[in-house]
């Protein structure tokens, strides 16, 4: 498929995981690809392996808004506009609220909702212009809650919701906004949980497709809803997760 051929896309959190593959498969559909990531080794690292001539590498932290501002501005002086923006950047935390300190809550809360906010108010202008699209990586644990996860349940509930607001605002200057929300997939920030068997048979009780989820598949879905085959869909919390959500919580007979 080449459904972004000519077009230009912006990846946060673009070194490894969903933001990886996410880079590859629009590639793969013709785009222009700006990795942004705060791991500027693993970044470079990542984008050699891709056509130089479609790729630009931007290296910050996006809960900085001078960052996500010079990110836009460095997309648009390379490749003369912005179609699509990809906000997956994003780190967690354990604990409940009695065992997560205030650093810890406010990193994810900046990383994760505050750093979404600061890359869509940036890239909104040239999204307009292109009337091009929004996609953001919510997470299962933003429709609901899970266990001694109350950071990053907290941020991705609100990313939810943002991601519903924003829709309808943006609706009418032909902006789409849409989430993906994926459940245990295979990323870096997952490297510790892969390692434990007893708690991958556990999910894989829970996901009918199996778990953990590969990366690409969370990708497709991006671009999908980046696509103009998405284009009557907005304000969507897509459930990216093998089957999770389908089941009524009851345990298998």
């Amino acid at each position: 498929m080449s459904r972004f051929a000519d077009k230009t896309v912006l990846v946060t959190g673009a070194a490894s995981g969903m933001g990886l593959s996410a880079t590859r498969r629009f590639l793969d559909e013709g785009a222009r690809v700006v990795m942004l990531d705060i791991d500027e080794a693993s970044l470079k690292e990542a984008a050699a392996k891709f056509p130089q001539d479609r790729i630009l590498v931007h290296a910050g932290d996006t809960a900085d808004k001078e960052v996500a501002a010079a990110a836009v501005k460095a997309t648009v002086a390379r490749f003369g506009g912005l179609n699509v923006l990809i906000n997956n950047a994003g780190v967690a935390s354990e604990g409940d609220i009695m065992h997560t300190s205030e650093a810890d809550f406010e990193r994810v809360m900046a990383v994760n909702v505050t750093g979404y906010f600061h890359m869509a108010k940036a890239a909104m202008p040239e999204l307009v212009k292109a009337r091009g699209a929004i996609v953001m990586t919510s997470s299962v644990s933003g429709l609901g809650g899970d266990w001694e996860m109350f950071a990053y349940n907290t941020s991705k509930g609100a990313v939810s919701n943002m991601v519903r607001a924003m829709a309808l605002d943006a609706a009418k200057d032909g902006v789409r906004v849409n989430a993906v929300n994926p459940s245990f997939t295979k990323t870096g920030m997952t490297e510790d949980m892969l390692k434990d068997e007893a708690l991958v048979a556990k999910f894989k009780e829970r996901m009918p497709l199996g778990a953990p989820e590969d990366p690409d598949g969370v990708a497709a879905a991006m671009a999908f809803l980046a696509s103009d085959d998405a284009r009557l869909i907005i304000g969507v919390n897509l459930p990216v997760d093998a089957g999770l959500r389908a089941s009524n919580g009851q345990p298998r007979m």
